[in-house]
């Protein structure tokens, strides 16, 4: 039977487990475009899909204050309306990992700055909640600001609250929040090159891999 060498497992979602941009991208254009503001440069939008979408908004919109998070609640109500699943779509490979992780016994979570109930709502559709034994995201309170680090550090507390071993944790990303948050609980990355980040942002991360099936040898031994 498949071991793992971790105790743990922690997902970032977008970019990692999910596809989201063909919802996000439209979303963000046209809460630009009712305030007024100028569209995203079609090259420049991956730099908006895994930070918190308040951070996107604030750094590449120049939004601040009441603005920045007046946007982030037309976004939220956007995708509220039109399905917090919708225009997703699961990486190959990576669902299949998911349950065979599950299936070996090993304890995963989510860890994403997407909002919790977004979070959870997608890995439902998909019928994979069941193989996290605890789904953590962003608050969904405009207001609020979660960083990588806090909802790691939430997803590690209630991952020992329920019994699981946190001894020996990897947090499995794709944008340099994922290498900068973990580095606050002084857990490892895998960087998964099939998200939304650069080779730039690769630096810090104990390893790098260009697919699914590569990720599984460093997740699963026989």
């Amino acid at each position: 039977m498949a071991k793992s060498p971790w105790s743990c497992v922690l997902w970032d979602v977008d970019g990692t487990i999910a596809d989201a941009s063909a919802g996000i991208a439209p979303r963000i254009a046209q809460v630009l475009d009712e305030i007024g503001e100028p569209p995203v440069p079609a090259d420049q939008i991956n730099q908006w899909i895994g930070p918190p979408i308040l951070e996107s908004f604030e750094r590449f919109a120049g939004l601040s204050g009441p603005q920045a998070r007046e946007a982030v609640a037309r976004y939220r109500g956007l995708a509220a309306q039109q399905g917090y699943a919708s225009s997703v779509r699961l990486y190959d490979g990576v669902p299949e990992l998911v349950r065979e992780l599950h299936a070996a016994k090993v304890p995963q979570s989510t860890a994403s700055t997407k909002p919790q109930n977004q979070v959870a709502a997608i890995l439902e559709h998909y019928g994979i909640e069941g193989c996290f034994e605890a789904i953590h995201g962003a608050d969904p309170d405009p207001e609020a600001l979660d960083t990588k680090s806090e909802v790691l550090g939430r997803a590690l507390a209630d991952l020992r609250a329920g019994g699981f071993d946190v001894s020996n944790p990897v947090l499995v990303g794709d944008r340099h929040h994922d290498i900068d948050g973990a580095a606050h609980h002084g857990v490892p990355v895998i960087f998964a090159r099939w998200g939304f980040g650069s080779p730039a942002e690769e630096s810090g991360a104990m390893a790098v891999v260009d697919s699914p099936a590569a990720l599984r040898p460093l997740l699963l031994t026989e």
